[in-house]
């Protein structure tokens, strides 16, 4: 099926060749940092997870979306998700393999990953993380492959691919709540350690997630022949999964905020002085933390009224929604943090122009293989419907 991926318009292979010019300046980006160290990167003695870290842990979210569409598809038999589910289950394939190579970027020597697999240590959360990545992986690369192979052939998917599936459902809550239960189960960072930063976690992944996958569909939608929702009606569907997946994470946010602000103990709200009102002059994640919350309950504003079904303020709101979640999770999470240090200091955090580049070839990685797995299931649907 890969040679579909081999024919396309002249946009296609003008996307294409972009992606793989961003890729070629972020791997020579990591080959510097290879070379010299990660004193290439922002990070320094009391700021030890920057952005890549960061990222890893907003695209755990993303990756675990795809539950949203394959737990009402073949637990409730809700048929409307049925076009929704194989671009879920590709996304998901994505988003593991950059939380992968971020990990991997993040580490420096590229050996060191091979200490977790020589000396496993089961009280270690990161082992359980890294085996929670890769069985997601694996069982996103058997299921979507399998059945869209099947498709192609106009037989439906063999019986022993459904296990699989339903073994998904419970491992996608797996990887975000092993995610979450890396940063709650510190005790000296006090704006992570929270009981429901994993109940957070999951909320913020359900709208998230959701959000970029309805994109991808209208995308898919204007861009080809191929129709993922005929009528919107999965797509409405899923814009209700998503509005109050948003607000159940406002809710908790605002629960952790009421907590640290009324019980007034020094170092549970100096983390969240410093992402809201700065400390001391220091205000880097002031302007993105309230960027965040306008945008989020914007999109909250846009997703109950009957907006909601406008062609043109549905889009605004699924991005108002993905990016407030992007950047309370890929921004501030991680880097308030270690803000301030356990000494009460202030250290900020600054990425350098290396490590974006290295962030950016890491994303258009992701966005390559989407858009190759996207273009196969596009031209297979696309076959299907001229033959029938």
């Amino acid at each position: 099926m890969l040679e579909k991926a081999l024919t396309g318009s002249k946009r296609y292979w003008a996307w294409i060749i972009l992606l793989l010019i961003v890729i070629f300046v972020g791997f020579h980006a990591y080959l510097r940092q290879y070379n010299y160290g990660l004193g290439l990167t922002g990070m320094s003695r009391d700021v030890s997870w920057g952005l890549y870290i960061a990222q890893f842990t907003f695209l755990v979210g993303v990756a675990a979306s795809a539950v949203m569409v394959v737990t009402p598809y073949y637990l409730h038999d809700f048929k409307r998700f049925g076009k929704l589910i194989i671009l879920g289950e590709f996304l998901a394939i994505a988003a593991v393999i950059m939380c992968i190579l971020f990990i991997f970027v993040d580490l420096g020597q590229p050996m060191r990953v091979l200490n977790v697999l020589l000396y496993p240590q089961l009280h270690s959360v990161m082992f359980y993380d890294m085996c929670a990545l890769c069985g997601y992986l694996a069982i996103n690369l058997v299921v979507g492959w399998t059945t869209l192979g099947s498709e192609r052939k106009g037989f439906p998917a063999p019986k022993w691919v459904k296990p699989i599936i339903y073994l998904s459902i419970p491992w996608a809550f797996s990887i975000h709540t092993v995610t979450a239960f890396l940063y709650a189960g510190l005790p000296g960072r006090h704006f992570w350690l929270s009981a429901i930063m994993a109940a957070r976690f999951l909320a913020s992944a359900f709208a998230a997630g959701p959000s970029l996958l309805i994109l991808l569909a209208l995308l898919v939608r204007n861009v080809s022949k191929f129709d993922p929702d005929p009528g919107l009606g999965a797509i409405q569907s899923l814009v209700k999964i998503i509005r109050y997946a948003m607000i159940a994470n406002v809710f908790f946010y605002l629960c952790e905020v009421f907590t640290a602000l009324y019980s007034n103990v020094p170092d549970e709200v100096a983390s969240f002085k410093y992402v809201f009102w700065g400390i001391d002059g220091h205000t880097s994640l002031v302007p993105f933390m309230w960027t965040a919350t306008i945008l989020a309950f914007l999109g909250i504003f846009l997703l109950i009224f009957p907006s909601r079904k406008n062609k043109v303020l549905l889009p605004i709101a699924l991005l108002s929604i993905y990016v407030a979640n992007w950047i309370d999770k890929g921004i501030v999470l991680i880097l308030a943090g270690f803000v301030p240090n356990p000494f009460d200091r202030v250290t900020e955090y600054f990425p350098t122009g290396n490590e974006i580049a290295i962030i950016a070839g890491v994303y258009s990685i992701g966005m390559l293989i989407v858009t190759i797995l996207y273009k196969i299931t596009i031209s297979i649907r696309e076959m299907n419907n001229i033959h029938r």
